[in-house]
């Protein structure tokens, strides 16, 4: 029998309003405010009702997560989800980053100058050189079909000259996917529903390995697609804690 969690003032989407004071000390200085992260988390509820049947405390850490990064789950810019994973241990909420999140997060870093991430297909020009001096050139085909796509790739520079990248084939992606993805092989998940997102957020994150340790990229990375909870105590307590108290913290499994 599939049970939702409710607080004592209701659903979790009350919770959520009641941690507003919360995600507004987590939340980075510039940027999103408190009122519109709310929204977005809630209505991302609606539009996943599973969302309702996860553990409070990992849909909690997950919002968090998501609110100390000041990344926008499940917004129309595709930077961060909260999603709904079966466990042994029941449903629980994962945050994870879209590709646009960790261009946002690569940019707020003030290290890396430029970051992108494009997909090869087969009628393009493209050539990769490895070397003491690197190189990648991709010119897309316009003037007739592109065909499919055959390989991915994301480069990024920064200061000082410094630069990485990545260079995945569609068959080196699929096997990323098939071998991290919790929702590859299942009738939903964001590799079914949004495979070319996926595959530049894989060659993203392959390429900002040799960018500069900057602690909120870092941060980031480190985030994505875990599992992190506030303890059972804190989220049976948040509704009765002052609004002026930090009452979360964050534990990854």
């Amino acid at each position: 029998m599939t049970t939702v969690w409710t607080s004592g003032c209701g659903t979790i989407k009350s919770l959520v309003n009641q941690m507003k004071p919360e995600i507004a000390k987590a939340l980075p200085k510039s940027g999103i405010t408190a009122d519109r992260f709310v929204r977005i988390v809630q209505s991302s509820i609606s539009k996943t009702p599973k969302l309702q049947e996860c553990s409070p405390e990992s849909f909690l850490g997950a919002m968090m997560t998501a609110a100390q990064l000041g990344i926008e789950p499940d917004s129309a810019l595709g930077q961060g989800y909260i999603l709904p994973y079966d466990t042994k241990q029941g449903m629980k909420a994962q945050f994870q980053l879209g590709y646009t999140g960790h261009i946002n997060l690569a940019y707020r870093s003030d290290q890396v100058t430029n970051i992108q991430a494009h997909a090869v297909h087969e009628n393009d020009e493209f050539s990769v050189e490895y070397s003491l001096h690197p190189d990648i050139r991709h010119i897309p085909c316009y003037d007739r079909d592109r065909g499919p796509v055959k390989l991915y790739y994301a480069a990024w520079t920064g200061l000082n000259g410094t630069f990485g990248y990545s260079v995945r084939t569609l068959d080196e992606i699929k096997r990323h996917r098939d071998k991290y993805s919790k929702s590859a092989n299942k009738e939903k998940g964001p590799w079914l529903t949004a495979f070319d997102a996926m595959a530049k957020k894989t060659v993203i994150k392959e390429a900002l390995k040799t960018a500069p340790l900057v602690t909120e990229l870092m941060r980031g990375v480190n985030a994505d697609e875990s599992v992190r909870s506030i303890t059972s105590d804190q989220a049976d307590d948040v509704l009765d804690r002052p609004n002026d108290e930090v009452i979360y913290e964050v534990e990854t499994e």
